[in-house]
């Protein structure tokens, strides 16, 4: 009988590449953006590549890989904060009544608000080459917010005569506030009060 010269082929299947190194490339991209994130609210946008690298537990080399520039990882960020920030909303409205989910989305507003101040520069020259970026987030986080007021206003918890431009425009005070130490405790302050006020005549209330 003829030996079939494919048989050893058939009979030793190539076994699939291993999957770890990806899963550790995705966890590094994660944790640099997570990492840079924080620095950016803190620090600014001048923050040191390196920290940055050095605080997330890869080198710098790791970073320039997933980030090739400042620029790269200031764009990964703020899509990473807006998708965060838009995902809460739902997150927090199956967690929560419908007025205490708004708190505490408009809480996390104020995060993100600090992350956006400490990267204002870079994207004010993203925003001239990617305008797409900017429209498509603020649609996002339009969204999420009307999601939420909506809730509220229909279960009576809210006032009624509000909507998504007056509490971004009470929201925009924060932004512009000069930057100080207690800026983020002030912040929250602030979204307290804001919280209140639109409490106030609502027609049912919270006991």
């Amino acid at each position: 009988m003829t030996a079939d010269p494919l048989a050893e082929t058939r009979e030793k299947p190539t076994a699939a590449p291993p999957k770890r190194p990806r899963a550790d490339a995705q966890r590094n991209r994660e944790r640099l953006a997570e990492v840079a994130a924080l620095e950016f609210a803190e620090h600014g946008i001048e923050t040191s590549l390196e920290e940055i690298a050095r605080k997330a537990g890869v080198g710098i080399g790791t970073l320039y890989r997933h980030f090739p520039s400042r620029e790269h990882l200031v764009e990964v960020v703020y899509r990473r904060e807006v998708e965060a920030l838009s995902a809460a909303a739902d997150e927090l409205a199956a967690r929560h009544p419908s007025d205490v989910a708004l708190s505490e989305w408009m809480q996390r507003f104020v995060d993100y608000i600090a992350a956006k101040r400490g990267m204002a520069n870079s994207l004010k020259l993203l925003s001239a080459s990617n305008s797409e970026l900017f429209s498509s987030s603020w649609g996002m986080i339009s969204r999420a917010l009307s999601r939420l007021l909506d809730a509220a206003r229909a279960e009576g918890l809210i006032r009624e005569d509000i909507d998504v431009s007056d509490v971004f425009h009470a929201l925009s005070g924060i932004y512009a506030a000069p930057a100080s130490p207690d800026w983020r405790d002030r912040s929250r302050r602030l979204v307290s009060l804001l919280m209140d006020g639109l409490r106030a005549g609502a027609r049912r209330g919270r006991p």
